[in-house]
């Protein structure tokens, strides 16, 4: 099975696609398949995102492109920029993760939030889309998530050593 386990900034080539819904893109720890349909490991340092377009290669060289699933969402529009302030305090104001947009809010479908926003005078449209909610400002970079790449090449996270694979800088072991 394909690890990946180091983010590049990034490549010449891609030699695979990871399609995953934000859900699965914010795990630390996770199996999944490519495109292909080959399984893959993914480990990343607790509170990665894996965001649309991040590029990621394991042991093999294989560079693999993750892109954001179409998934189940509500885009929230207002009548003007103070309604659609309005709404988005208020989702904030119960934790909800929100995309950000040039006029529109994103986020994850619930009626009961649906019910809320309709309430607070705005349109609610369910759609099927990518989700990349904003990543807060306790998260590295302060700012939206999307915007703030890691530019450094190394492994995500430790790879435990019970699984003995190769990392990247690890020295070649002598055969016996």
């Amino acid at each position: 099975m394909l690890t990946l386990h180091t983010k590049l900034s990034h490549a010449g080539r891609v030699d695979a696609t990871l399609v995953l819904p934000y859900e699965l893109r914010e795990k630390c720890r996770l199996r999944a398949a490519l495109d292909s349909g080959e399984e893959v490991a993914i480990f990343t340092v607790r509170g990665t995102v894996l965001r649309d377009g991040d590029l990621l290669t394991g042991e093999d060289g294989r560079v693999v492109r993750v892109v954001a699933a179409p998934e189940a969402t509500y885009r929230v529009t207002a009548p003007d920029a103070l309604a659609l302030l309005r709404c988005a305090f208020h989702l904030g104001n119960r934790h909800t993760q929100a995309q950000v947009a040039d006029g529109f809010l994103r986020i994850r479908a619930d009626a009961v939030l649906k019910d809320m926003l309709h309430g607070l005078g705005a349109t609610v449209i369910e759609e099927q889309a990518p989700f990349e909610p904003e990543s807060g400002a306790y998260s590295a970079g302060f700012g939206g998530g999307h915007h703030h790449h890691d530019h450094g090449q190394g492994p995500l996270a430790p790879i435990p050593l019970r699984q003995k694979i190769h990392r990247p800088g690890d020295p070649k072991e002598a055969a016996s």
